[in-house]
């Protein structure tokens, strides 16, 4: 039997279990995969693991676990493990939840989304600072959206600020968020500022909620930003890219689009996916970016424009990536008596959940499919017999699909393409686009294509979805990109889409001409929404869900 010598971590003893199956441990015990790579000197360092040794010196076939104890740790996972000449591989994992991890989350009070506020979109701003473009979104909230009270009334409501920003590598500036509060004339008012990579956006907004909900505050404004034009276009990709691992990952090109690259064509291998099926997002995308004057990058392209397109990494072409931007966004959350004060158009955030995944993709482990309200059983009887072997996998994101789990059950949410009237998801990436159709329960896993391919997805389809252009048309400013999307929905629940989008004024005061063949891509009596905000290669997503009050 292969020998383990255990490194400190508080004197953990190996256990040999009789089976691979993984199961939640309820101590804060960390017990460490040894997957696809196995980093031993770091992990000897960090005082937390056993190092497996043959006994003989030789090969070894044995199972054996690694234990360790850690004050991070919480939840442990234990996995059983082969070693063979050295190698370590997988004999068997299955992540098991405990029935506190799947409790519904609920509000104590109702919170409810007021008014909304935008900059432009830009791949450089260097006529207005940060400061500015936060001030410009939060003018346009308060001033621009039908409010009852007046702008200095409106600051003497508030309460607490949650402020939304990437990455402080892009402007330079530690502590941005105090500068901006100061700004905004929000001293000495409390606020905190939120950082989970892509979806810094909607987790602020769930900051703002739970503040509101448990009775902290009753008028909380959301403000994000990103500066992303005071450094090139590849030291910008360098800084996003050190939202993955950077032990293991990104090495691979210090791109997101390289991450992405790999699991388009893992998961066009497993489903059969034609690339056609990934570009008709990209156009549908820009398409309706076109409309917005907000907007980057709209444009009225073919299917055969983005595949004939520069390839960035194969397969996935520019047209298919999102932008880069500068500009800021601007939500106010309110209890119930604050929102009636405030507005006759109160929307209620009717469900929000909060999803995450290992930073590293590597990491992530097969466990049964978590299945959402609109599934059972029986729509994965025959998942595994084809190309697909584990799950989530490589090519889907536990954590959209844990955060549509919570979001949905919260809000009472059957059939999500019945339920909602509108959706913006996260599309950093064609890919990602077609990825989180399955995440959410569009379609079942594997079929996601359907959505797009059906017409479901476009405007005056079943879900309209993207109707602002998304990220690969519109805007992808980090720390403003969640709350963006909200506002887009907000704006659609309260029949402004034509306010926002169609005035001319609008056009101008960014300095862009109407198109004559402008067109309105307002629902007609939408009733609920949703907004997916992702992270990463998946490792933050949340899910909000608006209702017409």
């Amino acid at each position: 039997m292969s020998a383990i010598t255990s490194f400190g971590g508080a004197g953990a003893t190996p256990k040999i279990p009789s089976s691979g199956e993984l199961s939640i441990i309820p101590e804060p015990r960390l017990i460490y995969k040894p997957g696809h790579c196995l980093d031993l000197p770091r992990l000897y360092n960090m005082g937390l693991f056993g190092v497996p040794e043959p006994a003989d010196g030789t090969s070894g076939h044995e199972d054996f676990v690694m234990e360790g104890r850690s004050p991070h740790a919480r939840i442990g996972v234990r996995f059983v493990s082969t070693v063979v000449l050295g190698k370590m591989e997988r004999v068997g994992a299955m992540i098991k939840f405990g029935p506190g991890n799947l409790r519904i989350p609920k509000f104590e009070k109702p919170v409810y989304a007021v008014a909304g506020g935008l900059t432009d979109y830009r791949k450089k701003y260097p006529e207005k600072n940060t400061c500015q473009l936060c001030t410009e979104a939060l003018r346009m909230a308060v001033e621009e959206n039908d409010l009852k009270v007046d702008p200095e009334k409106f600051r003497r409501m508030v309460n607490w600020v949650v402020y939304s920003q990437f990455a402080d590598h892009f402007g330079d500036q530690l502590l941005a968020a105090a500068k901006v509060h100061d700004y905004l004339g929000f001293d000495p008012l409390g606020n905190i500022e939120v950082k989970t990579g892509g979806a810094t956006g909607g987790s602020s907004v769930l900051a703002a909620a739970q503040a509101i909900a448990s009775g902290y505050a009753n008028c909380v404004p959301v403000v994000g930003w990103e500066r992303m034009d005071e450094v090139t276009t590849k030291v910008g990709n360098s800084y996003i890219a050190s939202a993955a691992c950077k032990d293991f990952e990104s090495e691979l090109g210090w791109m997101y689009a390289a991450y992405y690259a790999l699991m388009a064509q893992r998961y066009q291998y497993e489903n059969s996916v034609p690339h056609e099926t990934l570009a008709k997002i990209a156009c549908k995308n820009r398409l309706y970016a076109y409309y917005s004057p907000f907007s980057q990058n709209p444009g009225k392209y073919t299917v055969e424009d983005v595949l004939k397109n520069e390839i960035v990494s194969d397969p996935l072409t520019f047209l298919e990536c999102c932008v880069m931007s500068v500009g800021a966004a601007v939500l106010i959350l309110a209890d119930e008596e604050t929102a009636y004060k405030l507005t006759d158009k109160p929307v209620r955030i009717k469900g929000i959940g909060g999803g995450t995944h290992t930073l590293r993709t590597a990491d992530r482990r097969h466990m049964p499919i978590l299945l959402l309200p609109n599934e059972d059983e029986k729509t994965y009887k025959e998942y595994f017999t084809h190309k697909r072997t584990d799950w989530p996998g490589f090519s889907s994101f536990l954590a959209a699909r844990m955060a549509a789990y919570l979001a949905y059950n919260m809000a009472g949410i059957k059939d999500p393409v019945e339920d909602f009237d509108v959706l913006e998801t996260h599309d950093a990436f064609s890919i990602s686009d077609v990825q989180t159709y399955e995440d959410i329960g569009l379609r079942p896993y594997g079929r996601g294509r359907e959505f797009i391919e059906s017409g479901d997805a476009y405007f005056e389809g079943r879900l309209p979805t993207n109707l602002s252009g998304g990220l690969i048309g519109t805007m992808h400013a980090v720390g403003a990109t969640g709350i963006f999307q909200l506002v887009e929905v907000l704006w659609q629940l309260q029949g402004k889409y034509d306010k926002y989008h169609g005035d001319p004024k609008m056009w101008t005061r960014y300095g862009k001409k109407k198109p004559a063949d402008w067109k309105s891509l307002q629902v007609k009596n939408p009733k609920r929404g949703c907004a997916i905000s992702h992270a990463g290669t998946g490792s933050h997503v949340t899910c909000t869900i608006l209702e017409k009050a």
